[in-house]
């Protein structure tokens, strides 16, 4: 009889070991916003059935995919506009302010400005339509920077919540203190951005010297404005070296991407978890192209440790309640 309790006894002061060794890591979601446009049709209203989703190549399983309208439509966008892109203004920041004006009421809208290289915050993120229209003013002139560190700046300053977040920067992207097509700036800026989901969207619009400017440092700007936006889940817009002769047709195409996105949360691949994934996602619907960020950060598991100190007390327990029965 002894022998039997012995053993009954061992294995309750074991099991909450066992229990700490068996239990698996939770599963942890990744979530990323996609934008979903067509070229020939009105985009279709998409399930989980048709998107695809890559961690690295590895197809994942999505457990959601939620449109973000009506009451998940919350949306905060900074308009960040370089001074020194002063070519030509025009009526182009008239169709600017009827944009933001058309906004829908779950956005609000914030006011920044690129001055000699630093950031100025004109107006945070309101809803109050006017007073952001009111801080929106063309670009006064200033001496030509960098403009992807005050963006940095930006984003790093921007506090998260539920809300997408987008910026919508409108520079020539030249940085005069860049030597080559790479830019390690934009670089570090891009995985910003990347880890805190906020999507850039970029209107190419030169400074009053670009007709003296030499061709390189203009389609460097260019380049490195599109490696931003595409790589972050927005677009960047251009024709050609010279100001746009309007931003009405581009500002309207971002209005319509911003009407067509869904938040996705899929499983990630759980050997390299607490890093930047490698992400793709395509659509099964012909003629319809989704948009989305090319990295998103994916959290490690909180980590499982078992309770020394507690299992102690419970030993304890166990010999006194053996004697007691002895």
């Amino acid at each position: 009889m002894q022998k039997y309790l012995r053993f009954y006894w061992i294995v309750l002061a074991w099991s909450p070991v066992m229990a700490a060794e068996t239990t698996s890591h939770p599963d942890v979601m990744a979530r990323i916003v996609v934008t979903a446009n067509s070229y020939y049709k009105n985009v279709p209203a998409l399930t989980a059935d048709d998107v695809i989703v890559k961690d690295g190549y590895k197809p994942v399983t999505i457990h959601a995919l939620v449109p973000l309208r009506d009451a998940r439509a919350d949306l905060e966008i900074y308009v960040l506009v370089d001074n020194s892109s002063n070519s030509e203004i025009g009526q182009r920041f008239m169709e600017l302010r009827e944009f933001l004006a058309s906004q829908p009421p779950t956005t609000s809208i914030g006011v920044a400005y690129i001055q000699d290289g630093r950031l100025k915050v004109a107006q945070t993120p309101t809803h109050d339509r006017s007073r952001a229209i009111e801080a929106l003013n063309p670009p006064s002139g200033s001496n030509p920077s960098n403009p992807f560190r005050p963006l940095a700046e930006l984003i790093e300053g921007w506090r998260p919540d539920s809300s997408r977040h987008v910026v919508l920067m409108i520079s020539g992207g030249v940085d005069p203190g860049a030597s080559a097509i790479t830019n390690e700036s934009v670089d570090t800026t891009l995985d910003l951005a990347q880890r805190a989901g906020v999507m850039v969207y970029c209107i190419y619009h030169p400074g009053a010297e670009y007709p003296t400017s030499g061709f390189m440092a203009l389609y460097s700007g260019q380049i490195q404005q599109a490696h931003l936006a595409t790589e972050s889940g927005g677009t960047a817009y251009f024709q050609d070296l010279g100001p746009l002769p309007s931003f009405g047709p581009f500002l309207a195409d971002i209005g319509e991407r911003l009407a067509n996105q869904y938040l996705v949360e899929f499983e990630t691949n759980v050997e390299t978890r607490g890093a930047m994934h490698d992400v793709s996602v395509t659509s099964k619907l012909r003629d319809v192209h989704l948009t989305a960020p090319w990295r998103v950060w994916v959290p490690a598991p909180p980590a499982l440790t078992s309770d020394p100190p507690t299992k102690r007390p419970v030993i304890a327990a166990h010999k006194k309640t053996r004697r007691q029965a002895l």
